[in-house]
């Protein structure tokens, strides 16, 4: 579907505190840890080389990027929040600061009664700093109790997050913050996910520019996960290491991530083009073939369903594919894609 475009006049971004970009703390228990700075400075080291690389180009403008994404996010929050809701996600994406504060200008009327489910240390952080209600996911589980067998497990009324790459059929890769375990439940329990992201994220298939798929692990296994991943196609998939160290990086749930370069995927509307001699594969099947492999804990590619089709199907039904993304454009617009 051709995306529609709103264009809008730019204002000079605020630039987000480098707290919020690197600082985190662990979601549950509060303590700071280099291992969780680690996870956020992963993504900001990723983002601050593709800026650069972009701007000495002459390709982007660094300044109308941030004033776009906060514009998009500004939109998503008009478009999608209301005073109505009762439990919101917030993901890990640098981008969702925006919405954080989008959120926080409705004024307190506007968000007293609710309460924000974080994707890890770092969102948790950006929550609390901007006075708003912090509900981890176990949490958010004891509060609603269990209904029954069958009973909906949609709890969250929306879910806001970024997006490492976005194909046409919005299917996403997302973990280089290293906090896709978390993404993916949050996305699971929600109504509806909403991504924002700026157009240098936006591909035709997944993998197009983003170099991998990345893989939460367990420890114990990560090596016979890696091999498994080259059986699959995976060309030199390696464990992730911490910036700035020569150790291993560890997630916020005490596991390791193995990014896994494969070659372009292909949509899911293509399974005829699937050739595993090559690893050349579909967002849903190369998911369900990783998850498959004894010690992985969960795969960086939310694709298959949206919420609202995983309702419709039914509560095994996992929904994890944004509904619509608000893209911010290089030239300061944003558009958005449904």
């Amino acid at each position: 579907m051709k995306p529609a475009v709103r264009a809008i006049t730019t204002i000079a971004p605020t630039a987000l505190r480098s707290s919020t970009r690197l600082a985190s703390f662990r979601g549950i228990d509060g303590l700071l840890t280099t291992y969780h700075r680690s996870t956020f400075a992963l993504a900001h080291q990723y983002r601050q080389s593709h800026q650069h690389t972009m701007a000495s180009t002459g390709a982007v403008d660094v300044n109308l990027i941030e004033a776009a994404k906060k514009a998009a996010c500004q939109q998503a929050v008009k478009d999608n929040f209301s005073t109505d809701f009762k439990y919101v996600g917030i993901g890990s994406g640098s981008t969702i600061a925006y919405v954080v504060e989008a959120i926080k200008a409705l004024g307190p009327e506007a968000s007293a009664h609710m309460k924000f489910v974080p994707t890890g240390a770092g969102s948790t952080k950006l929550i609390r700093d901007a006075g708003l209600t912090v509900l981890q996911v176990p949490e958010l589980l004891d509060e609603v109790g269990y209904e029954s067998r069958g009973a909906s497990k949609q709890y969250l009324d929306i879910y806001f997050d970024g997006a490492d790459e976005v194909d046409a059929e919005l299917n996403c890769i997302k973990g280089g913050g290293a906090c896709l375990f978390q993404e993916k439940v949050v996305s699971r329990l929600s109504k509806k996910f909403i991504c924002v992201a700026d157009t240098r994220k936006k591909v035709d298939r997944l993998l197009s520019n983003w170099a991998y798929v990345p893989v939460e692990v367990s420890p114990i296994a990560a090596e016979l996960v890696r091999r498994e991943l080259i059986d699959l196609g995976s060309k030199d998939p390696v464990i992730r290491i911490a910036p700035s160290t020569t150790t291993y990086l560890i997630t916020d749930n005490h596991n390791y991530l193995i990014d896994a370069p494969f070659p372009t995927l292909l949509l899911n509307s293509q399974p005829e083009l699937i050739d595993p001699a090559k690893g050349v594969w579909t967002p849903n099947a190369l998911t369900a073939k990783i998850r498959r492999i004894l010690g992985v804990l969960e795969v960086g590619i939310f694709s298959g369903l949206t919420g609202p089709q995983a309702a419709k199907a039914g509560p095994e039904a996992e929904g994890v594919k944004p509904v619509k993304i608000y893209f911010g454009r290089t030239d300061g617009g944003f558009e958005t894609q449904e």
